[in-house]
């Protein structure tokens, strides 16, 4: 049974992985009429075991628009021409995506102006206020 290594901590089995191959689409002459180059992976997020449930419900949370309604991940490649090739690009792409949804964002630390920041501000808001203020007409006196 081989183990994939995915981010943060995640190692899946190859068995909870399902792994289909078609033709591919698109130019390719012979080659392609013939041969299932085409890769799809399907993860049940859902049912894995590999994940806590933290790691689950942020998964599941974050990848809502890419899964199925029983909690399906699937994912396709056809970018190369030999279905090895392809079978690394999805898992390549399978790691990204957890990844990315599993990673914990970073608040935002506030700021504060500088001190020269704040002086050049009100030094070009009094600038703008004595234009305008020459625009005026004369009071009479």
């Amino acid at each position: 049974m081989t183990r994939i290594y995915l981010a943060h901590g995640v190692v899946l089995n190859d068995a909870e992985l399902e792994w289909r191959t078609a033709r591919s689409g698109g130019p390719g002459g012979q080659h392609v009429n013939t041969t299932s180059s085409k890769v799809e992976l399907r993860w049940n997020i859902a049912e894995s075991a590999a994940l806590t449930p933290d790691q689950r419900r942020r998964l599941l949370e974050r990848l809502s628009s890419q899964l199925t309604t029983e909690g399906i991940l699937r994912i396709q490649g056809s970018r190369h021409r030999s279905q090895h090739r392809n079978r690394q690009d999805v898992l390549q792409r399978l790691r990204t995506r957890v990844a990315a949804a599993l990673a914990i964002p970073t608040p935002r630390r506030r700021s504060r102006p500088s001190r020269g920041a704040r002086q050049r501000r009100l030094h070009d808001k009094r600038t703008r206020a004595d234009i305008k203020r020459n625009r005026r007409p004369p009071r009479p006196e």
